[in-house]
């Protein structure tokens, strides 16, 4: 469990407000509040919860992704990897994922800001989704959840942040608050998710796979978009800029 994330030294401007991530964070809960998964706007009838498991099957087969039918049905199922990201299986499903995106999300949407953070978060989201619906192209299996968008926000902070410090709380060690370096915890989740996809097969349950492919993909964009460019931008800024006299001109001796 992460409780919070914070630079190494904090900037001394002032922080704008991360609309986007908080945006992100109530649209997932309004839909998971207003949905039959949260059990509060279940369907009355008179066999009560198997009424309820029914409509919450639907539910997801409706706005999840099922890759059978992704591959092979109507030309309406290619809108789902973006509204599963919306959808959230339960309670905990949900709250751990918003739990990360608060975590993480805020500087990530910072450094990129709100339009592109907004754009970068759908993407990989979706890319997350159809790259396991692609490996998994015979699957029924229905996937929910912004797992695959979040992970690619992890993968992004990884990159952005490399030095900043996540406080965090294990259970086995009695859920004392200890201070690591991002790095450090993410890169230990990544490696979980991918041992986890290896043996995961196809068999129902969490989709370890879009989470990896999401990390990955948020990772590379992060890196090619600013870092990398940074770095053609600053060796392009030293060698544009005046040389000290007695220097000789650039080119080969």
């Amino acid at each position: 469990m992460l409780g919070k994330a914070a630079r190494r030294s904090p900037p001394s401007h002032r922080r704008a407000a991360p609309l986007v991530t908080y945006a992100l964070i109530g649209i997932c809960c309004a839909v998971f509040l207003l949905g039959p998964a949260s059990g509060l706007t279940g369907p009355p009838g008179p066999h009560g919860a198997g009424d309820l498991l029914v409509a919450q099957t639907a539910y997801f087969e409706r706005w999840g992704v099922v890759p059978e039918e992704l591959w092979h049905g109507s030309p309406e199922r290619l809108l789902t990897p973006l509204t599963a990201l919306f959808v959230h299986g339960n309670w905990l499903h949900l709250l751990g994922n918003m739990l990360f995106l608060y975590v993480f999300g805020a500087m990530a949407e910072e450094r990129m800001g709100r339009a592109s953070f907004a754009l970068f978060y759908l993407a990989a989201g979706v890319l997350a989704l159809l790259g396991y619906a692609a490996a998994h192209a015979d699957s029924l299996q229905m996937l929910v959840g912004a797992s695959g968008a979040i992970s690619g926000v992890l993968g992004a902070f990884l990159c952005l942040f490399p030095r900043a410090r996540v406080t965090s709380l294990f259970p086995f060690l009695f859920f004392l608050p200890l201070r690591f370096p991002a790095w450090a915890v993410l890169l230990f989740w990544f490696v979980l998710q991918w041992l986890a996809a290896r043996t995961a097969g196809d068999r129902p349950g969490v989709a370890y796979l879009a989470h990896v492919l999401g990390f990955a993909l948020g990772f590379l964009y992060a890196w090619a978009r600013y870092r990398c460019a940074a770095r053609v931008k600053s060796t392009a800024a030293s060698g544009d800029g005046p040389r000290p006299p007695g220097d000789p001109p650039p080119g080969p001796r």
